[in-house]
């Protein structure tokens, strides 16, 4: 049976003492390189607890995005393990939501009909699609209010700004109700007003589905304001070299970017990076 999505305004623990759902078990990656192989990834170890919002920050190049793609099991990690719930991640796991810098929508499709999108594909909601479309359709409907775009509904993507797809995309990665929810710079491309808006909006979408957050960005604010732990990753080859955790309560407002906690956590993140 479908769940609705979980609505409250008090978060859970983001960590528990159960059982990581993702962990990382001498994790690294090579490719070869004129002849030889080069290590891009070296011995990377941690653990992601169920409804734990983390991110990695570290100079471009680190293979911060093959760590996304481990986890999402496009590429399964080459050298080391990946694990869900202690199962070795070797395939693409169904589980998992991926918002990327690019909102890519469906020109032909309007706001609400491309949120819909992942239910027509992922199981189980596929096979109760027409038996329960009104209780979708409602799903998404309370996605987009969530982040102010229930009066867009019907637009196509042309006819929005690109923060409004920002936001649309978002709710398609979370409308199936993912355990992992898979960041790549998503807010990269927007300007900084904008940019810190949609921290507010993730904030609030990734508090009421609980799932896991994985957020690859280069801007340390952003890091610090969604997640509750951070990890920096060294230049190639690179492992990680530092991390923390983020005690700031939630939710967390964009005033708390003025707090000398909040800048204690920036310039801490700040000194680690390597260049």
């Amino acid at each position: 049976m479908v769940q609705p999505l979980v609505d409250s305004t008090t978060p859970e623990p983001a960590a528990s003492a159960g059982q990581p759902l993702l962990e990382f078990d001498q994790v690294g990656l090579e490719y070869p390189f004129e002849g030889s192989m080069r290590q891009i990834i070296q011995s990377v170890d941690l653990s992601i607890q169920p409804g734990e919002f983390v991110s990695f920050v570290g100079p471009s190049g680190c293979g911060k995005t093959s760590i996304l793609r481990m986890v999402s099991g496009l590429n399964p990690a080459p050298i080391g393990e990946v694990r869900c719930r202690g199962q070795r991640i070797s395939k693409p796991l169904k589980n998992v939501g991926i918002a990327f810098q690019n909102p890519v929508m469906l020109p032909w499709r309007n706001t609400l009909s491309n949120v819909m999108l992942p239910l027509e594909i992922v199981s189980p909601y596929k096979q109760e699609m027409h038996r329960k479309k009104a209780e979708f359709v409602h799903m998404a409907q309370d996605l987009l209010s969530t982040v102010r775009l229930q009066d867009f509904q019907k637009q196509y993507p042309w006819q929005l700004s690109g923060g409004m797809r920002q936001r649309a995309s978002l709710c398609r990665a979370l409308i199936h109700q993912p355990e992992i929810l898979l960041l790549d710079e998503p807010f990269g491309a927007l300007d900084a007003f904008t940019r810190e808006e949609m921290w507010v909006m993730l904030q609030a979408l990734w508090m009421r589905v609980k799932c896991v957050g994985i957020l690859i960005t280069h801007d340390l604010r952003e890091a610090v304001f969604l997640s509750d732990k951070v990890y920096v990753m060294s230049s190639r080859p690179s492992t990680i070299i530092y991390e923390t955790r983020i005690d700031l309560p939630r939710p967390r407002t964009l005033e708390m970017e003025l707090s000398d906690e909040f800048n204690h956590y920036f310039s801490t993140i700040r000194r680690h990076i390597q260049h």
